[in-house]
């Protein structure tokens, strides 16, 4: 891989920087393979260990310091072909970004109820990661404003199962009818992506400097129109995939001249290797990642907090009920498929029934009535007379009832049923009931007395052979 020498050129004077070493780790042509375990689905150690073995055998794996579910494998797999990969077990995440577990933990109580924005959001993994530290009380809304990009992170999110999350396909000016609403800003912002040259080489050819001055404009704007929906008092969290200066330590200073922000220290391990900066203005602290000295990709992370004169009251607004009320009779057909009734709301949209935990019944209703919502809390599914055609959120969330008939499978028929095919096994369920792999479920299928219909989402279905 051959870096261009104005690039290279324009890193000379950066903290940490190492030219030789720099060029040498890309020239070798390595990659770093690192995924992220789901908390809330449970895998054990030995079922994760075959997760990652070539063929039968248990690979040595090694953990991600910055992370609590972070791990690298020793290669990469087939994650495709990997059923525990479309359960949502885990999620495939460069190891730099999940430094963002560090930032949140050292900046937020995150056991309080919070509200938090994360608003370039797709494909999902600062979501996902997001979700898994906050509370069940708490409310993630997860943004992106390109519509092709919304409906991939729309999939990770049910992936991963949770309820307390709303996904919104808005421009971050939107968000200005939010005033001081949420307790957290994580903005991961577009750049010019230098870091992930060894991921992407196509992306050296499009690198030069007005493309990088282009870019810290275009991040200046996105956080000038999102940054009112953040309390005063409340944290930001930005990021990029760039070295350079102008996206970052530059962007930091004007942050702290012009939007009333306030630099956060973290404390790193040495041992990590991640290279502490400050800006030349306002000195404020941005953590870089080189991959000559960390096992990840280029990443710049700074944390900051908003200030003010602390007059400003609380987003109070109330606003229409999201949805339509679910009738009591409608609730009752729902249920058995549910840990906990009580502990929801239900709402009816057409002939479908949706759940969003209690107490964010409020909060759900105000950004509905503020932006467009692609998708809150969990799909039940379609209400037939008396019988819930289930969806396959519901499978996929965590607030499924553990009592519904399942039937394990092994790795063959799994890949028959992902890839939509038919699936034949005696069973003596009855009706509907979960396929599972490694006791996680994978979606619905309804057994009839000669054949099983499989109900995977044909949008989803694997492809590949």
């Amino acid at each position: 891989m051959q870096l261009p020498s104005a690039f290279l050129h324009s890193l000379k004077n950066l903290h940490g920087f190492d030219k030789e070493a720099f060029k040498k780790i890309h020239e070798s042509g390595g990659q770093v393979t690192s995924i992220r375990l789901n908390p809330f689905k449970q895998l054990k150690e030995g079922i994760f260990q075959k997760l990652i073995a070539a063929g039968d055998q248990p690979s040595a794996i090694d953990k991600i310091p910055w992370c609590q579910n972070g791990f690298y494998l020793p290669e990469r797999p087939s994650f495709t072909l990997d059923p525990l990969f479309h359960a949502g077990a885990y999620y495939v995440q460069e190891a730099s970004s999940m430094f963002l577990e560090q930032a949140l933990q050292q900046t937020i109580d995150l056991s309080k109820p919070i509200k938090i924005l994360d608003l370039c959001a797709a494909p999902g993994g600062k979501s996902t990661l997001i979700q898994s530290l906050i509370s069940n009380e708490s409310l993630l809304v997860s943004n992106e404003l390109i519509k092709s990009r919304v409906t991939i992170l729309t999939e990770n999110i049910i992936k991963w199962g949770a309820a307390n999350v709303v996904v919104t396909n808005n421009d971050p000016a939107h968000f200005k009818r939010l005033p001081n609403f949420f307790d957290v800003m994580v903005v991961d912002a577009p750049c010019s992506g230098s870091g992930l040259f060894r991921k992407d080489s196509n992306a050296i050819n499009e690198w030069n400097e007005p493309h990088v001055e282009g870019c810290s404009i275009r991040q200046q704007r996105i956080l000038t129109d999102a940054l009112p929906s953040l309390k005063e008092g409340g944290v930001l969290i930005y990021s990029t995939c760039s070295y350079s200066t102008a996206e970052n330590e530059a962007n930091a200073d004007w942050l702290m001249a012009t939007m009333q922000m306030e630099s956060c220290q973290l404390a790193i391990d040495k041992n990590w290797g991640i290279v502490e900066t400050q800006s030349d203005r306002h000195h404020a602290y941005g953590y870089r990642f080189y991959p000559d000295k960390v096992k990840g990709e280029g990443f710049f992370i700074a944390a900051f907090k908003k200030t003010g004169n602390g007059n400003t009251p609380d987003n109070k607004q109330l606003s229409k009920k999201y949805g339509e009320k679910l009738s009591k009779a409608a609730i009752e057909v729902v249920s058995p498929f549910l840990q906990n009734t009580a502990a929801n709301y239900f709402i009816q949209q057409s002939d479908e029934a949706f759940a969003i935990p209690l107490q964010l019944e409020n909060d759900v209703a105000i950004i509905q009535s503020n932006l467009y919502i692609k998708k809150a809390g969990i799909k039940l599914g379609q209400i037939m007379r008396t019988e819930l055609i289930p969806d396959h959120q519901l499978a996929l969330s965590t607030i499924l009832n553990t009592s519904i008939p399942a039937i394990e499978t092994d790795k063959k028929t799994a890949l028959q049923y992902l890839r939509r095919q038919e699936i034949r096994f005696d069973s003596s369920i009855k009706g509907w009931a979960l396929i599972t792999h490694k006791q996680l479920p994978l979606g619905w299928m309804k057994v009839l007395a000669n054949r099983i219909n499989n109900y995977y989402p044909k949008e989803w279905r694997i492809l590949n052979k």
